[in-house]
């Protein structure tokens, strides 16, 4: 039996978020966008983009269109957290495996997301959280937004950007 090589998961959720003033009683932010690469020996060996469907709060605040550039009709096609949830458990097959992420809430809200569906948490391994060591390393006060840390590199972002004025 061949030994699992580590894993290097490259993790980046989108969440639902309330309007601003109409905060709704019991809401909660919903993954409603996931991206994920997974990379083993330097090799990326699976990139994953979908929408997610909402489930307690199906209906997209107009805040939270604007936001993100989504519409609901993009949300209401995409696939249901579980099958997310059972994309990433296939994948994360190791204790040695890392996640990584920018900032602490992706792991936050699908950990969130999976105790409100009652599925179990689909990752175990080291968390990192990338924007963290970026601040340490810099010696920066603040934390900086991935946006403005890929351009300080040197780098041009893709995909859409959206200013970090709240949380989302």
């Amino acid at each position: 039996m061949s030994k699992l090589q580590q894993r290097l998961f490259f993790i980046d959720f989108e969440f639902s978020m309330p309007d601003a003033k109409l905060y709704r009683k019991g809401f909660y932010p919903e993954i409603i966008e996931a991206g994920v690469v997974a990379v083993e020996q330097g090799t990326m060996i699976e990139q994953y983009s979908s929408y997610v469907i909402p489930t307690a709060f199906p209906k997209l605040t107009p805040r939270c269109k604007r936001f993100l550039d989504i519409s609901q009709q993009q949300v209401e096609e995409g696939v249901p957290l579980v099958d997310l949830v059972n994309l990433l458990a296939k994948l994360n097959q190791s204790d040695q495996d890392k996640i990584i992420t920018w900032g602490n809430m992706d792991m936050k809200v699908l950990r969130h997301n999976c105790e409100k569906a009652n599925l179990a948490f689909p990752l175990h391994g080291a968390f990192i959280d990338l924007s963290m060591e970026y601040k340490q390393f810099f010696g920066d006060r603040n934390q900086t937004g991935l946006w403005k840390a890929v351009e300080e590199y040197g780098k041009e972002g893709t995909g859409k950007h959206h200013e970090r004025s709240t949380m989302h």
